[in-house]
């Protein structure tokens, strides 16, 4: 006779870190992807620190649209308490800087490192030469050069084509079934259940802006004060 397993599963809050964002239960649906042994379904789109220390996503997707530098990797990934993938250019920033960029990531602990969709192939092969985590490739659009990208090195495809995302996802799963992909999934539980639905493995998740999340906040104080 089986005997059935409990999946209940204990939840531990402090009093002073109770409050956090909380990602949409449905991305814990997704399948994940497995890197270096952890299964990571949701990644949380920021580079900002407060929102890196209090978030329940599985890893931080930290690319940002200046160009990338050393320093701010190094913050990133002592503030997290997850995996960091750490944006290394490829849109502004091009060639041999892509590569120190990406190699030096590694070696301050990021998990993985993120290129822009300008990215050549030579470049992507010039980073798989030379690092040995992954290196997660942005589409947006279906008539990229997807198939070169994968003989280049790309190991992760990370799909960003706004409302158009899970169409672009739907079109590589056609021809690649089983290769990673991690997409945008919108702001509601449709697009993301669309998203998944369509063949993502993990989704990326735009968190509200810190002034977003504090003018609940602060309309509490004010009245407190009238």
């Amino acid at each position: 006779m089986n005997q059935k397993i409990n999946k209940f599963v204990p939840e531990i809050k402090g009093t002073l870190r109770s409050k956090m964002i909380d990602l949409p239960q449905l991305i814990r649906s997704a399948s994940g992807i497995k890197v270096f042994g952890k299964r990571l379904k949701s990644f949380i789109f920021t580079t900002d620190i407060a929102v890196i220390k209090n978030n329940n996503a599985d890893a931080i997707m930290a690319v940002y649209p200046f160009t990338p530098q050393p320093v701010i990797t190094e913050v990133l990934v002592s503030a997290s308490d997850v995996p960091v993938f750490c944006g290394v250019g490829g849109g502004l920033t091009m060639g041999k800087r892509v590569v120190n960029l990406a190699l030096d990531a590694e070696f301050k602990g990021a998990m993985g490192v993120v290129v822009n969709s300008p990215t050549s192939n030579e470049v992507i092969q010039a980073m798989r030469d030379s690092i040995d985590i992954p290196i997660i490739v942005t589409v947006v659009s279906e008539n990229e050069d997807i198939k070169g990208r994968i003989e280049s090195g790309t190991t992760i495809f990370n799909v960003a084509a706004g409302s158009r995302t899970a169409e672009v996802v739907r079109k590589i799963r056609e021809s690649y079934a089983d290769f990673p992909i991690i997409a945008t999934g919108g702001k509601n539980e449709e697009s993301i259940r669309e998203t998944i639905e369509a063949g993502a493995n993990a989704i990326s998740y735009t968190p509200p802006s810190t002034g977003e999340l504090f003018k609940d906040t602060m309309i509490k104080y004010r009245n407190m004060s009238r």
